[in-house]
């Protein structure tokens, strides 16, 4: 089996990766356009033999074809990751998130059409807006898109294109809907990792304003074996949500992470909340657990979250250049 992974030098692209070839004996080519949120590190010291690593857009039309003319084996398959997915930056400046999220989408889409190769989409839950926090129901597979944010919305258009392709053209493809992801090699201009690097740095704890809005959390060792999982036996067509019951507030979140470095669980500070801040996300992953057979590894919250803050604790020398930087523009803003 051969891979084509996109975004695989990203947070959740690289776990991947590295759950890829310990679980399987797979090789993988990597196509990352090496952004902010991009990793090389992450990277490092897989096996060449297996691993190839390009740096390239994955709007690049010419670039693409090459790549996906080369995947010629019946198990080979393209992992579309790459895509902007910082909210905030959304916010600012939506132009980067249409060319990938739509465009990136289009250009593989045509590609894997025109070589009949494999794809599974990547996507996340907040295509579907989100849940009042008394809300007894979760996001399903036939849940109604109701994106929020620029973000949110440039992925819901990429998964139309999915569908479309699927239906028009026969692409061969799957999509995954997958909740909040944690753990190593997550930029630390996202919530969780931002935190505990506060923390790691001297500094304090942020909580956007009251801290209610709630996150489904899933490890991403976890959300990893959900996509191969998938992709072994997964129906063409069909879309699986992937999440680990991992309700949480994100007062919850930051009360935990100061518990577990040893501080006051009430010792953060209030922040501006982010415009238009979804309130609720719940995945129910009923599907993929009961037709694919699969499990979470980590499903306490609390044991991943100990082992992600041992993983920015050994890992200074990768995230202390970006801290200043990351830090000053959430001061900008008032966060």
């Amino acid at each position: 089996m051969h891979l084509l992974v996109t975004g695989g030098a990203g947070f959740i692209g690289s776990n991947f990766v590295h759950h890829v070839l310990r679980d399987t004996d797979a090789e993988v080519t990597v196509l990352d356009a090496m952004t902010y949120a991009a990793s090389p590190a992450a990277l490092a010291g897989l096996p060449p033999e297996r691993v190839r690593v390009v740096e390239g857009d994955v709007a690049d039309a010419d670039l693409v074809e090459r790549l996906v003319s080369s995947l010629t084996g019946p198990q080979d398959a393209v992992v579309h990751y790459a895509a902007e997915s910082h909210n905030d930056n959304s916010l600012r400046d939506p132009s980067p998130f249409i060319r990938t999220n739509i465009l990136g989408t289009f250009t593989i889409l045509e590609a894997v059409r025109r070589h009949d190769v494999r794809l599974h989409h990547i996507s996340t839950d907040e295509v579907y807006g989100d849940l009042e926090l008394d809300d007894p129901d979760k996001f399903t597979e036939r849940t109604a898109y109701r994106p929020s944010s620029p973000y949110s919305a440039s992925k819901a258009s990429a998964d139309h294109l999915v569908r479309a392709w699927v239906r028009s053209f026969d692409v061969r493809a799957t999509l995954s809907n997958c909740s909040n992801n944690y753990g190593p090699w997550q930029h630390i201009e996202k919530f969780i990792p931002r935190q505990i690097t506060n923390l790691l740095a001297g500094g304090r704890v942020k909580l956007y304003g009251a801290g209610a809005n709630v996150r489904d959390w899933i490890h991403a060792e976890d959300h990893s074996s959900a996509v191969l999982r998938i992709l072994e036996r997964g129906q063409i067509g069909e879309t699986y949500l992937i999440g680990a019951n991992g309700e949480k507030s994100n007062l919850d979140v930051v009360r935990s992470i100061l518990s577990l470095m040893g501080h006051d669980p009430d010792d953060f500070d209030h922040v501006t909340d982010r415009a238009g801040h979804d309130m609720r996300y719940a995945i129910d992953a009923t599907r993929l657990r009961e037709e694919l057979g699969w499990e979470p590894v980590v499903q306490d919250f609390e044991d991943g979250l100990r082992r992600t803050i041992a993983w920015y604790a050994d890992h200074r020398d990768w995230w202390s250049p970006a801290k200043t930087s990351v830090e000053q523009t959430y001061a900008r803003q008032g966060q």
